[in-house]
């Protein structure tokens, strides 16, 4: 049951995540040899993957990438100056809700026809993924760039080599009129369900339940799709198997590398944005929240991202500052990691927030030289799209989502991420009609009980959450 892709290619996979956690290169090589003798034996290959999971890291690697939540809270930075104290204005809460559900919905949206364009890596002549969308849009009318609505079904580049054809007509302009189902959204769905029957005192083991119960395979992609065949294989989901409240003693380390090359690719951190909800204001709650979910399919860097944007979402409950969000989110993961070493070269690349629009390409183009060198689906590398969007709008709702959909890669997650928390600081009230009206109130989820349900219920189902953990 190799998954989401041949055993063979998820052996191949992990060749290169071993390289990235630190993993000495002749270990991996000596392993190679073998791996090109393997063909496609399932045994050996099997085998294989195991021992590749059980070189160590290099003894002199820079990084400290813990998996345990005290030991990441341990190397957590000096946190900045406090944040302002979340509003006890049921409505402007409920507003600013609603803000951050349409904020993601609009994102998402908008980026979801991009989505293939945007995870083409490099190509051979020097093309970044982000001009691919550049050249599609521009060939419908130079005005089309920077992006000023949702895509267009056509251009007269998709015949071209390298851009191609959009996908998801249901959520261009021609046709969009609600949410479309979407793995971004779905998450935040479930994470809504979760703190709604559980509260803030979830395990691991009901977001696991919550899958199971809820969440076709059919519906999930990569980490989760090894992670769910590892609890299937594993554990009983059965009624009356007789788990206690907790569930089984589970080894998570085990559900999230077993066949999973993908630990350190985004699935954990489009799956949070419901507990920067819950936890609005609360950075630290919201990162303890997403650890909770994205261990059971992630570790190192996978589960940083996670906590990473759960934390900068609800720090826009309550802040508008760009910079202090990004800070806010710092300081809730390992001061020496990977993904904290690539924010702060973001930040550093970016300059003061706002910056001038002029530069915005060059900005764009940097960031992509400093990581393109990861998965276009990898954690760190959207997480700096994220970043850099969120600094260069300065928290506009439209700045923020259409920045973060021409950075490229994963246009959709990316989207999403940046509209939760530009929705936030916006606000349903004044975020943009051309963006939030299109949707008609209307998410259709694929969840049960939540398709289609009005967005406006979703944050009216939020806000008693928060009310419900504020008491």
């Amino acid at each position: 049951m190799p998954g989401w892709d041949r055993l063979k290619n998820l052996v191949s996979e992990e060749f290169k995540q071993g390289k990235e956690e630190g993993k000495p290169a002749s270990a991996l090589d000596a392993l190679r040899q073998e791996f090109d003798a393997a063909g496609e034996n399932r045994m050996e290959l099997e085998s294989l993957f195991e021992r590749l999971l059980a070189v160590p890291v290099e003894k002199d690697f820079p990084y400290e990438e813990p998996d345990d939540l005290k030991a990441i809270q341990a190397l957590r930075p000096t946190p900045g100056f406090p944040l302002p104290a979340l509003t006890d204005d049921d409505e402007e809460l409920r507003d600013r809700l609603l803000g951050a559900w349409l904020g993601r919905c609009a994102g998402c949206a908008l980026g979801k026809p991009f989505e293939i364009m945007g995870l083409q890596g490099l190509g051979s002549d020097g093309i970044q993924p982000w001009m691919r969308l550049k050249r599609y849009l521009t060939a419908v009318s130079p005005d089309e760039w920077p992006i000023r609505d949702y895509a267009p079904e056509h251009s007269p580049a998709q015949s071209e080599k390298g851009i191609g054809s959009i996908i998801c007509p249901a959520s261009t302009r021609e046709h969009i009129a609600f949410m479309e189902s979407d793995d971004d959204i779905r998450y935040t769905v479930l994470g809504l369900v979760l703190m709604r029957k559980n509260g803030k005192d979830f395990t691991s083991w009901d977001v696991a339940c919550n899958w199971i119960r809820r969440l076709s395979y059919h519906n999930v992609c990569t980490a989760e799709t090894q992670a769910y065949l590892n609890l299937v294989r594993d554990y009983e989901f059965h009624i009356g198997s007789g788990w206690g409240k907790d569930g089984p003693d589970v080894d998570w380390n085990r559900v999230a590398t077993r066949q999973n090359p993908y630990r350190e690719w985004i699935g954990a951190q489009i799956r949070i944005d419901a507990y920067g909800y819950a936890a609005a204001g609360n950075p630290e709650l919201a990162a303890e929240l997403a650890w909770r979910d994205a261990r059971i399919s992630h570790t190192k860097n996978g589960i940083y991202g996670a906590m990473f944007c759960a934390a900068m979402i609800a720090a826009s409950f309550v802040a508008a500052d760009p910079l202090r969000i990004v800070e806010a989110g710092l300081e809730q993961i390992p001061a020496n990691c990977r993904l904290a070493e690539a924010i702060r070269k973001t930040v550093a690349i970016v300059g003061a927030p706002g910056a001038e629009p002029g530069r915005f390409e060059e900005i764009l183009a940097a960031v992509h030289k400093a990581f393109e060198s990861y998965s276009p689906v990898h954690t760190i590398p959207n997480a700096a799209i994220c970043v850099m969007a969120v600094l260069l709008s300065n928290g506009d709702f439209h700045q923020g989502i259409t920045m973060a959909v021409m950075g490229g890669w994963d246009t959709d997650c990316n989207g999403a991420t940046v509209g939760s928390i530009t929705g936030a600081i916006t606000g349903a009230k004044n975020a943009p009609a051309h963006w939030t009206g299109r949707l008609n109130d209307t998410l259709r989820s694929e969840i049960y009980d939540y398709h289609p349900i009005p967005i406006s219920e979703c944050a009216r189902q939020s806000l008693d959450v928060v009310k419900t953990l504020r008491e």
